[in-house]
């Protein structure tokens, strides 16, 4: 990192869309600044898909994007957080592009005209040879290759499917002329021949690691910085980018060393690259150490044995992420592992193809992160290749995973490189969105950058892996919800109640799966939870739309019983019936009431507890939009639905109320002291606790701010509460930030009113 680079106190992740554009933005940083923010973090802004929500789908480099307000915009957003002292950082997306609606993306619009001649041929990661020249665009139905025609367009002859456009190569005539060939859909799983994200036919990979391409597709992000716009940069999917390391050395010499995030997913135990030129990660990684910590270790046991119950015979974790990652090899990203063969075999081609491509896949599922960085991680590939070994025993023949050995362990040949590409997709595909949405022991642990399979972490645990944070990534992104998260933070915290009355909720889900039944009760449970996670008995009108949504993609992800793009009829017509109770079957909404009766308060407990461990944890704290109220959000889209600035707006001057009023104190408060008084949180130390209660209590020092949060509430109140358990604070006078009161070491009086308090010695 550079000596000179500003850093954020805090971020406020801004969802910036057609609707809500960076004039609207600008127009609400008063307020993010008497939240108490430092920087407002906004999400990409390059130009992107017509009506694009999110803006991961850039389609252009040059500006930023009209529909979002355009460089007018972003001057006077740039301006009123100046006026303000407040920073600006941004998400930029440099793995892939918008193909979506060829006449908008110029540089895909242009390879599809002129093929290889194309000045913007080498942006795109193209396998020419596997398409005998032209690019595959799966985009024909079943049956509907009558509807290619050749239509005049605006600019001459076009290539017309329904309403979607491609031209034609300067003077051409016919379909077999051009430099692509519209195929059928279904042929993506298996003869793509264009890296993409993901499985995402209509978001095709850039090769950022050409010096040229990178210059090209960074002259807007270079302009930002060169006229003071911008002070830093969150990355998108690093892991998809052919060199990251390499990469961010680029991005750092082009913003002179500027503050960097990256969007990586560490699994237990993994390391960021230590040389890499970033402040860190944006965050996933805190996040699953906050869920755990407030997770009941004692709900594991219950919790496992409801989960056998309901799904008929135990699942084991790893197992199980590995079936679901080959599923996902030898299914929707097929391609990706044909290509990998296909780079082997001109090379060496002593093995048959099949026991290449079987080899191949069997490596990438059993890849245990989502890549490595050659030469370093190597140990990761050689634990996969023994699995693979360990697979091949079937055949008796060694040779496949040999031959992997040799050439998957070098980093400077092609076939390594792409394999390096994959794993993460893979992963991605199978674990996030597949194996998450099929086990459902305790949701709240089912986490983007989080193992399910690691139910809790106890006190000293978490002390140690916050003090190696301050050590070694002081600057890192802290978080509880994102664009991506699967719940919001408050949806978990409810949940995360459940590890605490395990017996309780196992009685209330067999009542709800009786009087509301669906196909697989199992999947009945996630279900459940995402209702418990959401709903209350004033619920807005919203939530039956809502819980719909969520329900239809919850299950066609999970994949088993139904699909995107084979869905089952009957199975998802039962589970919509049962969400439909929620609101429609008066027993339903009694089990759900006795059974909120019981999370309530002890949710939010949970929920302060982990705002303010968020907060002023070792790191960047940021505040994804709406969540200094409660954020019941589900999986996007839920949870970038539109957020109501003027109501935080009054509640937070005082001019109006909000259940969840002590939640934005709370943000409040810890945010402003984390801008004002940064002196207050530069190490950290934990805070010790004596007494019967000791165990409910987390508490640490950053260096003259002091954070004291309750953990297990429903436990602690079984307990009779806090009782004579003291905090052995350090020397010295503090009263707590939250009440302005004098701050006693007995928690029973500290804790008095709130869960949580934020100490500042008086003398500090």
């Amino acid at each position: 990192m550079s000596l000179a680079m500003r850093v954020p106190a805090s971020t406020y992740r801004l969802q910036i869309t057609p609707e809500f554009d960076l004039f609207e933005a600008a127009r609400r940083l008063p307020y993010l600044h008497d939240l108490g923010v430092d920087w407002v973090y906004l999400s990409p802004i390059l130009p992107s898909e017509p009506g694009s929500q999110h803006g991961y789908d850039v389609v252009g480099f040059d500006r930023v994007d009209p529909q979002r307000g355009g460089s007018e915009g972003l001057a006077a957003l740039s301006a009123e957080a100046r006026r303000l002292g407040m920073g600006v950082l941004v998400d930029i997306v440099p793995n892939h592009v918008g193909i979506a609606t060829p006449a908008e993306n110029p540089w895909w619009w242009d390879v599809l005209r002129l093929g290889r001649e194309s000045e913007h041929a080498t942006a795109f990661d193209v396998d020419w040879a596997a398409g005998d020249g032209r690019i595959l665009v799966p985009v024909v139905g079943d049956g509907d290759e009558g509807s290619i025609r050749i239509e005049d367009g605006p600019d001459g002859p076009e290539v017309r499917y329904h309403d979607q456009r491609f031209p034609m190569a300067p003077g051409t005539t016919t379909l077999e002329e051009q430099h692509y060939a519209l195929v059928n859909w279904r042929r993506a799983d298996t003869d793509l021949n264009y890296r993409r994200f993901f499985a995402v036919n209509t978001l095709a990979a850039v090769r950022v690691e050409d010096p040229e391409v990178f210059a090209a597709s960074h002259a807007e992000v270079r302009r930002w910085f060169e006229e003071g716009l911008v002070d830093g940069l969150r990355v998108d999917h690093p892991d998809g980018l052919r060199f990251p390391g390499r990469y961010l050395d680029d991005l750092a010499d082009l913003t002179g060393g500027a503050y960097v995030l990256v969007e990586k997913i560490l699994e237990p135990g993994e390391e960021l690259p230590r040389d890499w030129a970033t402040a860190g990660t944006t965050g996933y990684d805190a996040l699953a150490h906050i869920d755990r910590v407030l997770t009941d270790p004692a709900g594991e046991k219950p919790l496992d044995a409801l989960e056998t119950r309901l799904r008929g015979g135990w699942l084991h974790w790893p197992s199980y992420v590995e079936a679901m990652k080959l599923r996902v090899a030898n299914g929707i990203l097929n391609a990706e592992v044909r290509r990998i063969v296909r780079e082997i075999r001109r090379t060496d081609d002593s093995v048959p193809e099949g026991e290449l491509r079987d080899a191949v896949a069997w490596t990438l599922a059993a890849f245990p992160v989502y890549r490595s960085y050659l030469p370093e991680g190597r140990q990761h590939l050689d634990e996969a290749l023994e699995s693979a070994r360990i697979q091949s025993q079937q055949f008796e023949d060694f040779r496949a995973v040999d031959l992997l050995e040799r050439v998957l362990a070098d980093p400077w040949i092609q076939p390594a490189r792409r394999f390096q590409q994959t794993s993460g997709m893979v992963m991605a595909k199978g674990v996030e969105d597949c194996a998450f949405y099929r086990w459902a022991r305790l949701t709240s642990l089912n986490e983007v950058g989080g193992d399910p399979s690691v139910f809790s972490l106890d006190v000293d645990g978490f002390h140690e892996a916050m003090a190696v944070r301050q050590r070694d990534w002081p600057h890192a992104m802290t978080t509880l919800s994102t664009h991506d998260t699967k719940r919001g933070e408050d949806v978990r915290a409810r949940i995360t109640v459940l590890a605490e009355i395990p017996d309780v909720w196992a009685a209330a889900l067999d009542e709800l799966l009786r009087l509301a039944p669906v196909p697989d009760p199992a999947f009945g449970s996630l279900l459940w939870q995402a209702v418990l996670g959401a709903w209350t008995p004033d619920h807005l009108p919203d939530l039956p739309e809502r819980l719909h949504g969520y329900a239809e993609k919850a299950m066609r992800e999970a994949g088993d019983r139904t699909t995107w793009t084979e869905p089952d009829e009957a199975y998802e017509a039962a589970v919509h019936a049962a969400v439909d109770t929620v609101f429609t079957s008066a027993d339903v909404q009694r089990v759900l009431g006795d059974l909120a009766a019981r999370v309530d308060a002890p949710g939010r407990s949970n929920a302060l507890a982990a705002k303010l461990l968020a907060i002023t944890l070792p790191g960047v704290p940021d505040v994804y939009q709406g969540s200094e109220l409660w954020e019941t959000s589900l999986v996007d889209p839920d949870n970038r639905r539109p957020v109501d600035f003027d109501h935080r707006a009054a509640v937070l001057a005082g001019e109006d109320g909000d259940d969840a009023v002590d939640k934005l104190h709370v943000t409040c408060t810890a945010l402003t002291l984390r801008r004002d008084r940064p002196e207050l949180f530069t190490s950290y130390t934990p805070v010790a606790a004596e007494g019967d209660a000791a165990g409910h209590v987390l508490a640490f020092d950053r260096g003259g701010a002091i954070t004291v949060a309750t953990r297990l509430p429903v436990g602690l109140e079984a307990a009779g509460g806090w009782g004579d358990t003291t905090l052995t604070l350090p020397p010295g006078r503090w009263h707590d930030a939250l009440t302005g009161a004098p701050a006693s070491p007995r928690l029973a009086d500290l804790l008095r009113d709130l869960p949580v308090a934020l100490l500042v010695r008086e003398d500090a």
